[in-house]
């Protein structure tokens, strides 16, 4: 009997009108929090896994965007040249994470070809190293009219931004 009176007292009353759908958020030079926890959980789980295609050396790219509900999600992932310098991406595009299948600097880190991607598109690029265990991984942004990185930690801490 109660479980009909409030049946009917929610169709006697007035409508809920639902919040309006905000618009995606531009992309920001310096990764969201969640974005970073989710670029090093889900970045490191392809983290020698084969790359398949026509590339011998292809270094992994995922290309990661939100959803409806503005969760993270891996809006692409495809294989690319090792040593070459990645294309801007798709306007959607939040943050992209490159997997190095080796070291090319004398000290591991992020590339020249990472730095000038950066630098080019003012878009976050996450940098993981697939040479050892466990991944490195560092976050590559523009901070203050300059390229810098820093070291991300296994679930998203970070350290100290580096030149």
């Amino acid at each position: 009997m109660i479980a009909a009176l409030l049946f009917v007292a929610a169709l006697a009353a007035d409508p809920v009108v639902a919040a309006p759908a905000t618009a995606a958020s531009a992309a920001s030079p310096v990764a969201d929090t969640d974005l970073r926890e989710f670029a090093a959980i889900a970045g490191r789980k392809v983290v020698g896994r084969a790359v398949g295609g026509p590339y011998a050396t292809a270094d992994k790219v995922l290309l990661i965007a939100r959803d409806e509900k503005g969760f993270p999600v891996i809006a692409a992932s495809i294989g690319f040249p090792s040593r070459q310098s990645l294309p801007p991406p798709p306007p959607a595009t939040l943050a992209v994470v490159r997997l190095h299948q080796r070291s090319e600097t004398i000290v591991p880190g992020p590339t020249p070809d990472d730095l000038a991607f950066v630098a080019a598109n003012k878009l976050p690029l996450f940098v993981i190293g697939e040479w050892a265990r466990p991944a490195p991984m560092w976050e590559v942004a523009w901070v203050d009219d300059a390229v810098r990185y820093r070291a991300v930690g296994d679930v998203g801490e970070i350290g100290p931004w580096q030149d």
